[in-house]
């Protein structure tokens, strides 16, 4: 799969990708995950246990594990529990559809570092990811500042910034993922299922209409009284690329 452009990849030290273990009992969940983080240029595996969730560290050694705290022979706490007391400090990102104050905070005492509920939006575990290895250092970013850049249009991932022009465009959040989802697949066709999967939940039940329609939210904060940058390819998605 190829990896989308992006202002902001993010690599190893050494320049070599980074390593994400992904833990969850849930194939079609662990699938969906490893294609949003390969899409970044990372190195993904997998588990479906906890046990072989501490094989894998042992013999993968990543730099973020997304861990789901409910499964069927270890629990996600007792894994972290036996990495930390094991000294590995890897950053957790907890996933479990628990939503309880008291299972954030026990999640986060036991030594895990971020934590999102399902259902989620693939691409806030993107993010999420991303601040927690740019925190611990395991990451280089290709720029000082992650900003994407399309055109005259700018987007500041960290501060939420959108600048078209020198002027500022005020978003939703949920126009703001989707247009970071167009502009890190830049001169790229992303499809409605696609959009629907990384924008909104993995298992969003609603129609594609709600696609066109926050496609049009788009267009009119983005594109009125400019030269397009948001192009419709008919029968296949939708495209973001600079005017020519």
């Amino acid at each position: 799969m190829t990896t989308p452009t992006s202002a902001t990849s993010l690599t190893r030290p050494d320049g070599s990708p980074l390593r994400v273990l992904v833990v969850d009992d849930e194939q079609m969940l662990t699938d969906l995950l490893s294609m949003a983080l390969r899409m970044e240029g990372w190195d993904v595996r997998t588990a479906a246990s906890g046990l072989q969730a501490l094989q894998e560290v042992r013999d993968f050694a990543p730099d973020a594990l997304v861990l789901d705290i409910m499964m069927p022979d270890l629990d996600g706490m007792a894994v972290l529990q036996r990495l930390r007391q094991s000294g590995n400090d890897v950053p957790v990102l907890f996933l479990t559809a628990k939503d309880a104050v008291t299972d954030r905070v026990a999640g986060l005492t036991a030594g895990g570092d971020d934590y999102v509920t399902k259902p989620f939006s693939l691409e806030e575990v993107v993010a999420r990811l991303r601040g927690l290895m740019r925190r611990a250092g395991s990451a280089l970013s290709a720029e000082a500042e992650p900003i994407l850049r399309v055109g005259d249009l700018s987007l500041n991932e960290d501060s939420h910034e959108v600048i078209r022009g020198g002027d500022e465009i005020e978003l939703t959040a949920t126009e703001f993922e989707l247009l970071r989802f167009l502009m890190r697949n830049q001169r790229r066709v992303v499809s409605k299922a696609q959009i629907l999967d990384r924008v909104w939940n993995y298992d969003f039940g609603g129609r594609s209409s709600v696609v066109e329609l926050y496609i049009s939210y788009l267009r009119k904060k983005l594109d009125a009284g400019r030269d397009p940058l948001i192009h419709t390819v008919r029968g296949v998605g939708y495209m973001i690329k600079a005017p020519q």
